[in-house]
């Protein structure tokens, strides 16, 4: 498979900033995302790439080493799964988000003076990346989920060892037990890895039956996890060790769980304040009166709206917007009122609005006047 090329995946430039990079990824989140393209692979296919090109380039370090070897950098010591996804429409991938292995490593196998690569049995488990989707009132309120996947769990027969409990293993003859041989050329000494034991440096005799010596085995998974009010979309959730278990009893990985919030029908999130458009009648625009609006959390607000308001008038409502990640502040609620023309008049609606017509004058309609004064002078 030839190397990835991210930025093209992304559609910024080699030179983008960080923040081009996060604006672009959200923005191609929401077109490819599976919610919004039921039974496309292709979009499914596009979601995953774009989510393993955002994952590489916001790091820095693992930006720098990409830009170097490519894609083939981050192809070793990943791992994809996939699991009963309970909400149908996320998004599902797996893969090792941390602990890269070196990149020397990757390209030499084992290494030399006096140092070994990881052994199998060193491995630990590969991260897991897990999307969830949540509505706007979810990511305002904060809410719980229950995650279901399929991975690779400790082995409960042997308890992770990967051996028969009956039977214990012996020292390797080949390395004496150390899981490496040296070798000297010269004035060079070269370590690698025992080929006889596989760096274990131990022969294991009898295997476990279940998982055939790994100490691990694929088995379905299921945890319950708190999503934090104030949550940002494309923020990260951390849930230690339960990514993938790790080869013969080494540690597990993690989970990362990623947030997506849904557009909402009413309300816009611009920063941490919630912005909607209401409309009212252009009789109450002119003589005034009161409006009831509804905030996120389904509270009810009084709004004052006085005579002469013209359209485009944004009203403010303290601390009702979306929530600051791990604070107790909130944004604001803005409230655009536009002015509501009205439309299919009869004819003595239509009669009385231009028998106002005729009594209005300039002082009444001070912007239209303004406007057509500065078009007079052109």
């Amino acid at each position: 498979m030839g190397s990835k090329d991210y930025y093209a995946i992304l559609g910024v430039p080699k030179n983008a900033s960080s923040d081009d990079i996060k604006k672009s990824y959200r923005k191609l989140v929401l077109k490819y995302h599976p919610d919004k393209n039921p039974g496309d692979k292709t979009a499914e296919e596009k979601f995953k790439e774009i989510n393993e090109a955002y994952e590489v380039l916001k790091d820095d370090q693992k930006r720098a080493a990409y830009d170097r070897y490519g894609s083939d950098a981050f192809s070793n010591g990943s791992s994809s799964s996939s699991g009963d996804n309970p909400f149908g429409f996320e998004g599902f991938s797996a893969g090792n988000f941390g602990d890269f292995s070196d990149i020397f490593e990757q390209m030499f196998g084992d290494s030399i003076f006096g140092t070994r690569s990881n052994s199998r049995h060193q491995q630990p488990g590969a991260d897991i990346r897990y999307d969830v989707t949540i509505n706007l009132r979810e990511a305002c309120t904060g809410t719980h989920k229950t995650l279901k996947y399929t991975t690779f769990v400790r082995c409960d027969l042997c308890s992770g060892r990967g051996y028969d409990n009956k039977y214990t293993p012996t020292a390797c003859p080949n390395c004496g037990g150390r899981g490496s041989v040296r070798t000297r050329n010269g004035f060079l000494t070269i370590e690698q890895t025992c080929q006889q034991c596989g760096g274990q440096g131990s022969i294991i005799s009898h295997p476990c039956r279940k998982c055939s010596g790994s100490g691990r085995i694929k088995d379905d998974k299921r945890i319950d996890i708190s999503i934090p009010a104030g949550i940002e979309s494309g923020g990260q959730i951390r849930i230690p060790n339960e990514g993938e278990a790790g080869y013969m009893g080494s540690p597990n990985g993690n989970l990362y769980v990623v947030v997506n919030i849904l557009p909402h029908d009413v309300f816009k999130l611009e920063g941490h304040d919630l912005k909607c458009t209401v409309y009212i009648p252009m009789t109450t625009a002119i003589l005034g009166g009161n409006i009831s609006v509804t905030d996120i959390d389904g509270n009810s607000h009084s709004i004052n709206i006085s005579h002469g308001t013209q359209t485009g008038t944004q009203v403010r409502i303290k601390s009702v917007g979306m929530p600051y990640y791990q604070s107790s502040r909130r944004g604001d609620m803005l409230v655009e009122i536009i002015v509501e023309t009205p439309i299919d008049l009869t004819s003595q609606q239509r009669g009385i609005i231009e028998d106002f017509q005729r009594q209005c004058t300039t002082k009444n309609n001070p912007k239209t006047q303004a406007t057509q004064d500065k078009f007079s002078v052109l």
